[in-house]
C-alpha cells in the first residue's frame, strides 16, 4: 500500500502538479534544508529533502526496519566527475579521505538511512529508465517477503553539470532536477495506525517487449484503465486488452516526459506520484469519469514498442505529446533512447476498508 508522497522537484509544486496545468520556473535549493546537506552531491540532497517530506506526509515515525529502494541513473555524477578531475590535475594526493565515501554510486540510499536511523534493506536500482516502477516492485517485494513493515521508495535525478552535459551530446533538451519518495507499507501495518492508503501496488510485469510487461501487469485484472501514465501514446486495436494494447475503454494517456524533460530512473516514481494525484481528484470529477475506470492506473516505463495514436476520452488530463522527439530530446518510448526493457506497474485505488481490492 502507497500511504504518502514527498516532491523536491523544480517547477513542481506537489504531485497534483504532474497532472496538468502550468509547471514553475523555481529550482529547488535543497541546501537550504538543514545543517549537514551542504556538502553532499545535489542527488542526496534532494533526496533528503523528498524523504522527508513524504515521512511527514505519511505521519509516520518510521522503525528502525524500513527498506530504503533508490532509483537513480546520474546519481552522484557531478561527484564522480570532480574527483577524476583532481586526480587528472594532482593525481591522488590531491583527495581528501573524508569525501571518498561520497564516490559510492549508493551514497544516496546510504544518506537517507543514516539520516532517519532505518536499518532494513538498502537498494539502489540502476537500470534505466524502467528502474523507478522496479523500486517500487522491488519495494513491496521487500515487504511481502517480511523483510520489512515499511519501505520509502525514492527516484533523483539532478541537474548537474555533468549530467547536462550528456542529455545534450545525446539529444536532449530538457531534462528533470528533483526527487520524489513513496512511503510503502504491507497492509497490516497501514491498517494498524490507522494509515489512509492512497493506491495499492496489484500487478507488476518486466520484459524487453512492451506488450508482454503490459500483459503480466494487467494479467489479475480485466477491468478498463482509468489512466495510463506512460512516454508515447497507446493505440487501441484488435485484441486490445491482453496486454497487446489499451482498450478503447480506457481513460486518457499522461505523459509525463512530454511535460518534464527526461525523468530517467525517476520516472517510474513520478508515475506513481501522479497516480495518487489521479486518485485524489474530487468527487465531482471523479463521477464524471465512467464508474470504475477511475479506478486502477497503468504505469509503463521504458523503451520498446513505441506506439503512438489518439490519447483516450480526456477527463482534464491532457493526453501526451505522441512518439518521436519531445521535450525529452531523442526518439523512442521512455524519451531517451535507453534500450533497457520495460516495466509495467498496476496501481488500483484501495476499497474503503483499506483492502487492495478494488471497489465494485
Amino acid at each position: 500500500m502507497i500511504t504518502a508522497c514527498g516532491l523536491a522537484v523544480s517547477g513542481v509544486a506537489d504531485e497534483r502538479d504532474l497532472l496538468g496545468g502550468p509547471l514553475g520556473i523555481t529550482r529547488e535549493d535543497p541546501s537550504a534544508s538543514g545543517p549537514g546537506l551542504r556538502h553532499k552531491d545535489r542527488a542526496s540532497r534532494m533526496a533528503l529533502r523528498a524523504v522527508r517530506r513524504a515521512l511527514d506526509a505519511a505521519a509516520i515515525d518510521a522503525p528502525a526496519a524500513t527498506a530504503v529502494v533508490v532509483s537513480s541513473n546520474f546519481g552522484n555524477l557531478d561527484t564522480v566527475c570532480d574527483f577524476t578531475d583532481t586526480i587528472a590535475a594532482e593525481t591522488v594526493t590531491g583527495l581528501s579521505p573524508l569525501r571518498v565515501p561520497h564516490m559510492s554510486s549508493h551514497v544516496t540510499a546510504a544518506w537517507v538511512a543514516i539520516e532517519h536511523g532505518l536499518r532494513g534493506p538498502n537498494l539502489t536500482l540502476c537500470s534505466g529508465t524502467p528502474g523507478g516502477l522496479d523500486a517500487v516492485f522491488w519495494a513491496a517485494a521487500l515487504l511481502a517477503a517480511g523483510r520489512a513493515e515499511v519501505a520509502v521508495v525514492v527516484g533523483v535525478e539532478p541537474d548537474t553539470a555533468p549530467v547536462a552535459r550528456l542529455h545534450r551530446e545525446r539529444g536532449g533538451t530538457a531534462w528533470l532536477d528533483g526527487a520524489v519518495c513513496l512511503v510503502v507499507e504491507n497492509a497490516a501495518h497501514a491498517a494498524s495506525r490507522g494509515a489512509r492508503v492512497r493506491a495499492a501496488v496489484s500487478g507488476y510485469g518486466k520484459a524487453t517487449d512492451r506488450a508482454e510487461a503490459v500483459r503480466q501487469a494487467l494479467k489479475a485484472y480485466d477491468r478498463p484503465i482509468g489512466l495510463r501514465v506512460a512516454a508515447g501514446r497507446d493505440r487501441p486495436g484488435p485484441g486490445a486488452r491482453a496486454g497487446v494494447g489499451p482498450s478503447p475503454q480506457d481513460g486518457p494517456v499522461l505523459d509525463l516526459t512530454g511535460r518534464l524533460g527526461r525523468c530517467s530512473g525517476a520516472l517510474g516514481v513520478l508515475q506513481c506520484a501522479a497516480a495518487l494525484a489521479w486518485f485524489d481528484r474530487p468527487a465531482w470529477e471523479v463521477e464524471r469519469s465512467r464508474g470504475p475506470v477511475a479506478d486502477s492506473v497503468l504505469a509503463i516505463a521504458g523503451a520498446g514498442r513505441d506506439v503512438s495514436a489518439e490519447a483516450g476520452p480526456g477527463s482534464g488530463v491532457r493526453p501526451g505529446t505522441g512518439s518521436g522527439t519531445r521535450a525529452g530530446g531523442a526518439a523512442g518510448a521512455d524519451g531517451e533512447g535507453d534500450p533497457s526493457g520495460v516495466s509495467a506497474l498496476l496501481l488500483t485505488r484501495p476499497a474503503p476498508d483499506g483492502s487492495g481490492r478494488v471497489p465494485s
